[in-house]
């Protein structure tokens, strides 16, 4: 999913940045959504997000909560290497190459 396609549908706020030398994208996931995994595979941004009821649920019988909600975000073309990082809430990808 592009990044357009990606705050359109699920309704998350996301800028991007263009430096000299990268560029910067950042998406706020919200603040009750900081548990978080980020990684990088090919040209796409995975992020799984543990849902609130899965970080308080008590595992100690029944059923498990449900699993968190993943995203995948298409980068740019032209991105030679990008790097992933996640701080209350907000994801940011800072991406090299000929955008």
């Amino acid at each position: 999913m592009t990044l357009e396609q990606f705050t359109t549908d699920e309704g998350q706020m996301a800028r991007q940045y263009e430096y000299d030398e990268c560029s910067v994208l950042a998406v706020d996931f919200g603040v009750d959504e900081t548990d978080a995994a980020v990684d990088v595979v090919d040209d796409t941004v995975i992020v799984v997000v543990d849902s609130a009821d899965r970080r308080s649920a008590d595992r100690s019988g029944g059923s498990p909560p449900d699993d968190g909600v993943q995203y995948e975000i298409d980068l740019p073309d032209g991105v030679d290497d990008a790097h992933t990082f996640m701080k209350n809430g907000v994801l940011t990808v800072e991406m090299e190459g000929d955008l």
